[in-house]
């Protein structure tokens, strides 16, 4: 007899839901309870029954809390102890971007601008009937704290600024059109990435860059050595005037995919790979002297192509003078995309948003949430890297 092969634990979890409607909604309550009962016994130093002299406190009971959320109510039971110490910061970190969300949902539904598909999700699926006074209520409770992240000061310098634009569709006076929504990233010298800014503006122009930076600027943001950013002419000189003594670095991932509209249909993907090899390279040096042979073997075959790499590669390179190590994070704005991605799979719910202030709000709680996790999280960059680099440099000038 043949021992029966354990199933994966993602295996489990699709067959509870495949066989329930309600398994997913419990697979989420049991997981956030567990978080409870790690947090209550890291407070007390001590697991449930554990003796142990290091322990700090006892148990005293469990009282009930509800958590909406797109799954449905949770109905949880949280940890108390008797001296009444213990607190969690789960429902107002899981909650801000859900409570966003599903306002954003409900008011759409309220509002008279939804779908049968929007009531379903907002009265089956989270369990719950909305009015217009209880979203209300949701939407004052965060916007007072998101605005205060928003407006916070920048009491520290960022020596990298990585800045990017998305757009979502939002209806206004009735009418759906496509809204852009700002996004910087900073890097201070501890190593840590930070989300300094998400602002909307009608469209991605000159004027709409220089007021976002200015702001950022006004909000104390100083030290920026090296920008990152796509090649966007109004961004590029918003960037110019705001942030003169930084160092521009053109995303090459960006560069790459319009390098596309200098080639024909059929072209061959050699070309664009081999280009693609010149941002490993390990220096400056060598990575100009692939470009030559690149330019060299092309020219025959795509001219249009390479004329314009010869004409517009060198902003690409700019990130070859900052150390080896912090290359592979500040050649593109990639860093950006876990966020982003983040971003689409919260807003491909919602499709097009009732109206600009509920899609800023959704868009600002989740950077609220990814800022507390990437402080939370080991450093991003060695920034002492950047400063013994800088030694060098100074060095080798003098």
């Amino acid at each position: 007899m043949t021992k029966k092969e354990a199933k994966p634990a993602s295996a489990i979890v699709k067959e509870l839901v495949l066989r329930d409607r309600d398994g997913l909604r419990e697979v989420v309550r049991t997981v956030l309870q567990e978080v409870l009962e790690a947090e209550m016994s890291e407070a007390l130093g001590a697991a449930k029954g554990e003796r142990t002299p290091e322990r700090l406190g006892y148990r005293a009971g469990y009282y009930p809390r509800t958590l909406i959320t797109r799954v449905g109510k949770l109905e949880l039971r949280v940890p108390q102890d008797r001296a009444g110490r213990f607190s969690t910061e789960l429902f107002e970190r899981y909650q801000r971007s859900e409570r966003a969300l599903v306002a954003t949902l409900a008011e759409m539904y309220v509002q008279g601008v939804s779908t049968r598909k929007v009531k379903a999700i907002t009265e089956e699926l989270c369990g719950h009937a909305f009015s217009a006074s209880a979203i209300s209520a949701i939407n004052k409770r965060l916007d007072a704290s998101l605005r205060a992240f928003a407006e916070r000061p920048l009491a520290e310098p960022f020596a990298y600024l990585i800045l990017d634009a998305r757009y979502e569709k939002v209806r206004e006076a009735g009418v759906v059109m496509s809204q852009a929504v700002l996004i910087a990233i900073g890097i201070d010298w501890d190593g840590r990435r930070q989300v300094l800014a998400v602002a909307m503006a009608n469209r991605e122009s000159r004027s709409a860059w220089k007021d976002f930076l200015l702001a950022l600027k006004a909000r104390g943001l100083d030290g920026v050595e090296f920008v990152v950013a796509d090649d966007h002419a109004g961004l590029r000189a918003a960037i110019r005037e705001v942030l003169p003594e930084a160092a521009a670095q053109r995303c090459y991932v960006h560069f790459l995919r319009n390098a596309r509209d200098h080639l024909p249909r059929k072209a061959d993907d050699d070309c664009l790979q081999e280009l693609r090899w010149l941002y490993d390279r390990r220096d400056l040096a060598e990575a100009r002297a692939d470009l030559a042979q690149w330019l060299a073997k092309w020219a025959d075959r795509y001219p249009k192509l390479t004329l314009w790499v010869e004409e517009t590669i060198e902003e690409t390179l700019t990130f070859y003078r900052l150390p080896r190590r912090h290359h592979k994070h500040m050649k593109s704005t990639n860093m950006l995309e876990r966020f982003n991605e983040e971003i689409r799979r919260r807003t491909y719910v919602v499709r097009i948003f009732p109206n600009a202030e509920s899609w800023l709000r959704l868009i600002r709680a989740l950077a609220v949430e990814t800022h507390e996790n990437w402080l939370e999280a080991n450093r991003y960059l060695n920034m002492d890297d950047l400063k013994e680099h800088k030694k060098l440099m100074l060095k080798a000038a003098a």
